[in-house]
């Protein structure tokens, strides 16, 4: 089943065609992975698709629904984890929960269960009624992330989900992800310049370079498309962009980290 479908989607801003004639088919519990240069169109891709910016040209639904002539039904379907922070740092991690339950419509009768069970998957239970600000990065990443699968979406896109973060901190989001992935049934839409989170955790990926689309398919499959041995993802980024790939703690770095990776796109 199709849970995400684009035609010719694309933006402008101006004279600078940020993204140009998106074309993707995605599958429902699948884990999909959009790589690109800084300043490719991943973020401006992300926002068409989850209703915040409205496209110049060309078509997306989102579980079956009309980006442009549905998007209510559209933000009802999704949760989305900006790379800038979404978690309030003066409020405490119930809180933050408690504003995010309350933005998605959640019954108040609900909102309680939801937010235990929340806290529990994500093991911040014990950091719950601590000040957002005094959380490490991978907390405020798992928190963030928590929140935006509260009211159990269909498809969560993901911008950068561990921007920031050592590898540690990386590795336990990783962990949450495919938690709610497994645990509700949810599709994946995730941005990184990390390459082996791609390759270990997409089932397929696409290129993308200067507002277009130069690859789609599983790792394996890029690979095979790049002459030589032992082809890594690192050097099939490299052959469709023409490019190195470039990659970006405590509330304070975490926001720093997001705000940079914003600025360059």
């Amino acid at each position: 089943m199709t849970i995400l479908q684009t035609d010719g989607l694309t933006r402008r801003f101006g004279q600078l065609l940020a993204v140009n004639g998106l074309t993707l088919s995605i599958d429902s519990g699948e884990t999909f992975g959009l790589l690109g240069p800084n300043g490719a169109g991943k973020t401006t891709a992300i926002k068409m698709l989850t209703t915040l910016l409205p496209p110049t040209s060309g078509s997306a639904s989102v579980a079956g629904f009309d980006i442009v002539r549905q998007s209510a039904r559209v933000r009802a379907a999704i949760g989305y984890v900006p790379q800038l922070l979404s978690a309030d740092g003066s409020l405490s991690g119930y809180e933050n929960l408690l504003i995010f339950a309350k933005l998605y419509g959640l019954p108040r009768s609900e909102r309680t269960g939801r937010i235990r069970d929340a806290l529990q998957s994500t093991g911040l239970t014990e950091a719950a009624d601590r000040l957002v600000r005094t959380y490490s990065g991978g907390m405020i990443r798992r928190l963030e992330i928590a929140g935006s699968m509260l009211h159990r979406p269909a498809l969560l896109f993901l911008d950068e989900p561990t921007v920031g973060l050592d590898p540690t901190a990386r590795k336990t989001v990783w962990e949450q992800i495919e938690h709610l992935r497994h645990a509700y049934h949810t599709t994946i839409f995730l941005t990184t310049h990390y390459m082996e989170e791609a390759e270990e955790h997409c089932r397929r990926v696409a290129i993308m370079h200067q507002g277009k689309t130069v690859a789609v398919g599983t790792p394996s499959e890029l690979k095979a498309t790049v002459p030589g041995a032992d082809i890594t993802l690192d050097e099939v980024f490299a052959h469709y962009t023409g490019s190195a790939l470039e990659t970006g703690g405590s509330y304070r770095e975490t926001n720093r980290a997001r705000r940079t990776a914003r600025r360059l796109g």
